[in-house]
């Protein structure tokens, strides 16, 4: 019997249904996305710009941007960066993106249940 990799068993088990396809990729997406909307949410009620955010974090102003949108994936040094500038843990701050993603996921599953 020849022995499959687990990279082909996980390209088959996606293409027959059994395993969704870029699951974890769906999963960090939603994580990056609310990761943002926390950073914007955290410079917003400092009432500060995205350039003073860049500033106080030694970053540069359209990563900020990026970031924020969720077109970029901070770093752990990034998150670090934009934890201190804005007095908080870096842990806090990916907390607090994982709670945007939960609470967008609960949201997601009861307008699913109201639409049924």
């Amino acid at each position: 019997m020849s022995e499959i990799s687990p990279k082909t068993y996980s390209r088959k088990a996606a293409a027959s249904g059994l395993e969704p396809a870029h699951s974890s990729e769906a999963q960090s997406s939603a994580l990056v996305q609310s990761f943002g909307i926390g950073v914007r949410q955290l410079r917003e009620a400092q009432g500060w710009s995205q350039e003073r955010l860049a500033e106080n974090s030694n970053l540069n102003r359209s990563y900020i941007g990026e970031i924020e949108r969720g077109c970029a994936i901070a770093s752990l040094l990034t998150v670090e960066k934009l934890a201190t500038a804005l007095k908080l843990t870096p842990s806090a701050l990916v907390t607090r993106g994982e709670a945007i993603s939960q609470m967008n996921l609960v949201r997601g599953i009861s307008l699913m249940a109201i639409a049924c």
